[in-house]
């Protein structure tokens, strides 16, 4: 295991005593297990970020918008088929009267 040193402001360092106070956890598991945490997210921040990217690379191009309504339209009717189902409807069945009209 490797070992790192750090200096913590005043604050930093009360907040963090009374927490490991508090849980009954020593300072370096909680700063290990906040580290962890912020690693974690970190790491899918930056997928998030370069999938939202690709995305819009994607979609700066209409023949792949194009691809993609033909698609959504192809499963369109599964997906109301899904819906009727989740609903507790047999698909193709018409909604219910709405009971707020």
């Amino acid at each position: 295991m490797g070992t790192l040193t750090l200096r913590l402001s005043e604050k930093l360092d009360r907040q963090l005593n009374a927490l490991a106070a508090q849980t009954h956890q020593n300072r370096s598991e909680l700063v290990r297990t906040a580290l962890e945490i912020f690693l974690r997210d970190q790491k899918q921040k930056q997928f998030m970020d370069a999938l939202v990217s690709e995305a819009k690379a994607a979609y700066a191009d209409e023949s792949v918008r194009r691809e993609a309504r033909e698609i959504a339209e192809d499963f369109l009717p599964l997906d109301n088929e899904a819906l009727d189902l989740a609903e507790g409807r047999k698909p193709g069945d018409p909604e219910p009267k709405q009971w707020w009209k």
